[in-house]
């Protein structure tokens, strides 16, 4: 009996729980604290989840922070080919101080055309005299299509004919005879008024010279508006920009007057080695020497130009623009039927200019030669056919077969270096209006007297069977 009690009692022993173990781990968690042995591996445990947490929050983190930082940057590209840029616009990289800019010594070389001279008085056609000369000449189509071969010496049409109107005044020519460095702009038939700009360096005040051209209509209404200083001798100025009157315009429509100071600068200023040239509404915000080291010299440039925000192609453009009004569109048909005969095709990838449709409110050029030629050949265009600038730009460029340069900026970049005012008025003509060519034929005054007689000039082939190319619309922006 009692081996089998002994058993049993030992048995119960086994299978009761060791209470002094218990108080010895509790005893020892007691003394242990937090570094008792049963604590640090529950805490272990705990850290390890933790831990384990942190970090994929902070893989989770990083992910989103990358995605944020390449939806920034394809914004930001994609802002700067659409023009819909956040706040200002996209980034320039502008050197930081006007005065440590270093000018070149040398001027670029004319290689091109080395000697370039100016047609002033038109010759007899048919041994006839022309009685009424034009600011732009008579030029025909034989002339025009021998101005686009590119010689060592060549002498063009390029506006300023005797008697053709736009007449400076003396006092403004002779100021203008020191100005090597040129910031230009215009106000015609009082559609702005002169905003100065600001950021401007004392060493550019300096340098530049600062010509706002305008007619006797904006005169008097800058006078009447604005603050006008006169100078001691006989100069107009409102705030920095000295006021170049034209007396007698020489075209009935003021949009293409104000292409003769635009293009036409350095006709009007032939002693400037460099033109900047700005819109009449628009407010220059950037250091003019600042833009012609960013557009020109950095990178051995000659001629820069903004890239139009929506159109590449001169039809699409030109929908744009009989759809806005913006001339008669039949004579905008009438010019670009003339263009696609002549073998102008719509832009593609595959061109080498980046657009053939420029944002012509800023102009960064180089006087050189060919520069100087390219402008008197598209101011031809623009004497001869329709007052839209942007319709004959590319077509200069293809007719000269790659030999002229420029560079094209992007149109955000152009938008950060100006403020946009708006017109103190809005444009109307009455030839705007015109949808048809009866409707010219009916009423003869309609027409210009002075300007786009090439649209009524014959042209030297048929253009019935000329099909102009389907449109882009992109927008309805002009």
């Amino acid at each position: 009996m009692e081996p089998d009690f002994q058993r049993a009692v030992s048995q119960r022993a086994i299978r009761r729980p060791d209470h002094s173990r218990q108080n010895q781990l509790r005893m020892g968690d007691a003394e242990g604290g937090f570094f008792a042995p049963r604590r640090l591996h529950l805490n272990y445990s705990v850290k390890m989840v933790w831990k384990n947490g942190i970090i994929r929050l902070a893989l989770v983190a990083g992910m989103i922070w990358i995605l944020l930082i390449l939806t920034v940057l394809l914004f930001h590209i994609w802002s700067c080919q659409s023009s819909l840029s956040l706040f200002s616009g996209c980034f320039i990289p502008l050197a930081s101080n006007a005065d440590a800019i270093i000018i070149p010594k040398q001027r670029t070389p004319d290689l091109i055309v080395q000697n370039l001279t100016y047609i002033f008085e038109d010759e007899e056609i048919n041994n006839v005299s022309l009685s009424s000369p034009l600011f732009g000449g008579h030029i025909s189509f034989s002339q025009r299509e021998e101005s686009f071969k590119l010689k060592p010496t060549m002498k063009v049409h390029c506006g300023f004919m005797r008697n053709g109107g736009a007449i400076m005044d003396p006092r403004d020519i002779e100021y203008a005879k020191k100005c090597k460095f040129v910031v230009a702009s215009g106000v015609f038939d009082g559609y702005d008024a002169p905003h100065q700009p600001s950021n401007i360096s004392l060493r550019s005040q300096k340098l530049f010279c600062f010509l706002m051209v305008v007619d006797g209509r904006s005169f008097n209404f800058i006078k009447k508006n604005v603050s006008v200083r006169v100078d001691d001798n006989g100069g107009h100025w409102v705030g920095i920009w000295r006021l170049v009157l034209l007396k007698h315009p020489p075209y009935d429509e003021p949009r293409r007057n104000g292409k003769v100071p635009k293009i036409l600068v350095h006709r009007l200023f032939p002693q400037a080695h460099y033109s900047i040239w700005i819109d009449g509404k628009m407010e220059l915000v950037v250091d003019p020497l600042l833009i012609l080291e960013r557009y020109l010299w950095r990178g051995k440039h000659t001629y820069a130009i903004a890239q139009h925000k929506h159109h590449h192609s001169i039809y699409d453009e030109a929908d744009a623009n009989k759809r806005r009004k913006r001339y008669a569109r039949p004579l905008i048909d009438l010019h670009m039927k003339i263009y696609r005969y002549e073998g102008m095709e719509p832009w593609s990838p595959m061109k080498s200019t980046l657009s053939d449709v420029p944002e012509g409110a800023i102009i960064i050029r180089e006087h050189t030669a060919l520069n100087n030629l390219f402008s008197c050949l598209w101011f031809n265009e623009v004497h001869l056919f329709t007052p839209r600038d942007q319709l004959s730009f590319g077509y200069v460029v293809y007719r000269l077969k790659g030999q002229f340069k420029f560079y094209m900026f992007p149109n955000c970049e152009y938008n950060s270096l100006f403020v946009l005012h708006p017109h103190t008025r809005e444009h109307s003509s009455k030839v705007e209006w015109v949808k048809s060519l009866d409707e010219f034929k009916k009423n003869m005054n309609l027409k210009e007297s002075r300007g786009g007689l090439g649209l009524w000039t014959p042209y030297p082939a048929n253009l019935d069977t000329v099909v102009l190319p389907p449109v882009v619309r992109t927008s309805n922006a002009g």
